[in-house]
């Protein structure tokens, strides 16, 4: 038995007990039929069933028991979800990129460059010893390759790239570095404490994309959207501060609760006609100035 067979066993097995608990029985008849659907052969015994457990508990840190009240196997314990599902849609992604030479007339992959993840490993090591890095990096409004020394204090991922957030030595700003425009990175054996006020998630919370705050304080946002393009939003919310409004056959209208960065501003002129923006006033004629300046570009 292959180690992709294994591993995509023990990815099935998760898939399956997150939804609900199941018996032996239930993970071996839903096994035999991914063997079926997928051309490999996932089936097993309760022994090496028993191994599989083990090797999920050591590699994804996810502890599945029997429990004997529901008479099934349960996942009791999984310490951080949001990496485990990464894990699993990037396994997921693998398998489907081995198999294109078999069904490339039904598979098509979007063309795109490099993320840089290369270096993630990297840049963990020096986040988690707190030593400072080196590397050159590229800015896509300039043609110029700038020599960067910084303090790297986490990594960020936003709409399909990773960024790096870290303090520039240069002037002490803390900003996020692109990891597709990062390139020769050194890894320094020199020390840094991180600010005891600094934490990443707190530093986001009110931020659309990477941008960091730019203002005091967050601002309300009311935001209309056409009823179509508002099931969109709803089955997949813009931030996390989002609240429902209205919902009806006029429109959804939203709440959100961010800083007004560029990121943002862009977000919003992503949807075209299909949103108006109602509150604050200032971001009302940000917008209007924007495709003010879009239909003089027409003329």
């Amino acid at each position: 038995m292959s180690k992709r067979e294994s591993i995509s066993r023990y990815n099935l097995i998760i898939k399956k007990l997150r939804k609900h608990p199941a018996s032996f029985k239930e993970i071996s008849d839903y096994l035999a039929l991914e063997s079926e659907i997928q051309g490999y052969d996932f089936n097993i015994g309760i022994r090496t069933f028993q191994r599989d457990l083990e090797d999920i508990r050591s590699l994804y840190n996810i502890d599945i028991q029997y429990n004997h009240s529901k008479k099934g196997y349960q996942i009791e314990d999984d310490q951080n979800p949001q990496g485990t599902e990464r894990i699993l849609e990037a396994f997921d992604t693998f398998n489907a990129l081995n198999i294109t030479d078999r069904l490339s007339e039904y598979i098509h992959f979007e063309n795109r460059k490099p993320q840089g993840t290369e270096n993630l490993y990297g840049l963990l090591h020096a986040i988690k010893k707190k030593v400072q890095i080196e590397f050159r990096y590229h800015k896509f409004w300039t043609d110029e390759h700038l020599e960067r020394t910084v303090e790297p204090y986490a990594l960020k991922e936003f709409k399909n790239r990773w960024y790096l957030l870290a303090r520039d030595i240069n002037d002490e700003y803390v900003k996020s570095f692109g990891l597709d425009r990062l390139s020769e990175l050194e890894i320094t054996r020199r020390p840094f404490l991180l600010p005891l006020e600094f934490n990443v998630v707190e530093h986001f919370k009110y931020c659309f994309g990477i941008v960091s705050p730019n203002a005091d304080h967050p601002e309300d946002i009311i935001l209309s959207f056409t009823p179509v393009q508002g099931k969109y939003i709803k089955s997949l919310p813009l931030h996390e501060t989002q609240e429902i409004l209205e919902d009806s056959e006029k429109q959804l209208l939203i709440k959100l609760k961010l800083f007004i960065t560029r990121d943002f501003i862009m977000e919003l002129l992503s949807y075209g006609d299909d949103v108006k923006v109602v509150e604050p006033e200032g971001l009302v004629n940000e917008i209007k100035e924007v495709y003010g300046r879009a239909a003089g570009r027409y003329k």
